[in-house]
């Protein structure tokens, strides 16, 4: 008699079932104000934080389970440093991403072995998937992981947030304040937002305006990011807004807002349910895709303040 084999694990649709599941209850959780220890980012055991797709899963699970430390590591890690998991916590899922170099022959080769041997060596992407435990899910552990949180800061209605103005102001990107939406309009190059006066708290101010510079991030002569025609409600609006709520996300953890827009409703949801549902691997790339629009606005945002010290000077 045939053995039945184990379905293979698939962390890709693993994580993105998960994702689907808390936005069927109608709430995004990374939206939450949050820091865990004083860090605004989870971070991997050594103190270095998390990039990309699995920032953003430990940071919807940070919220979700209320953690109150940012380290996150996985059980050998724990293990070395003689601390022990407590029976019955649930390890959250998160993904690694390498390359090998495969030649003509079939053979592998590390991509950092330095051999260029093959002219016919081919490189490929690989995805591996690993278990994290959060630090208050460990017992044993220096009190180093558990480090004090920070006050909130408390910012004045509708006022500007210095350190943030700034940030924004320096990014070559050309803003126009007037009315009561927020876009970006392609064809002149230009997003459009409300004034800060309307917004009650000023870090949405800043949520909403990250998010629109993300979109204008997507133009040719920046980085050319296209999902091929895309009109209100389609596949690929929808995705383009997958990446501009995830950069804000990633964006607002270096300066200290959450992600948001003026319209969180059934359709802003169904976006999301719609990628996600149709394509496992789209949280993945549209996470990475954000990960470059936040790198791409910080070094625009350095640059542009590094050229207005050079004339003061």
């Amino acid at each position: 008699m045939a053995r039945s084999r184990t379905p293979k694990f698939d962390a890709s649709e693993v994580i993105t079932n998960e994702i689907i599941r808390i936005i069927e209850r109608g709430v995004l959780p990374w939206r939450k104000p949050w820091t865990a220890g004083g860090s605004s980012r989870p971070l991997r055991v050594g103190g270095e934080p998390y990039q990309g797709v699995n920032n953003f899963l430990l940071t919807m699970r940070t919220v979700m389970a209320g953690h109150s430390s940012p380290f996150w590591m996985t059980l050998p890690q724990a293990n070395a440093l003689d601390a022990k998991v407590r029976k019955g916590e649930k390890s959250s899922v998160v993904v690694y991403y390498g390359q090998s170099r495969k030649d003509a022959g079939g053979d592998e080769h590390d991509r950092s072995d330095g051999d260029d041997r093959s002219e016919e060596a081919r490189l490929f992407r690989f995805q591996k998937s690993y278990r994290v435990f959060n630090a208050c899910q460990i017992e044993g552990l220096p009190e180093s992981f558990f480090p004090d949180p920070e006050p909130a800061p408390e910012h004045p209605p509708s006022e500007p947030i210095l350190h943030m103005q700034a940030f924004f102001d320096a990014i070559d990107i050309m803003t126009v304040f007037t009315g009561t939406e927020a876009y970006y309009l392609p064809p002149v190059d230009k997003v459009y937002m409300p004034s800060i006066t309307r917004f009650q708290d000023p870090r949405n101010f800043y949520g909403v305006w990250a998010h629109e510079l993300a979109h204008a991030t997507k133009a040719p002569h920046r980085l050319n990011r296209d999902f091929g025609f895309s009109k209100f409600g389609n596949t690929s609006y929808a995705r383009e807004e997958i990446v501009a709520e995830l950069t804000s996300v990633f964006l607002g953890q270096t300066l200290g807002f959450t992600a948001h827009t003026l319209e969180m409703n059934a359709a802003y949801l169904h976006n999301w349910l719609r990628v996600l549902r149709s394509d496992k691997g789209a949280i993945f790339r549209h996470a990475a895709d954000a990960q470059r629009a936040c790198d791409y606005l910080i070094a625009r945002s350095e640059v542009g303040r590094a050229g207005r010290s050079a004339e003061a000077a």
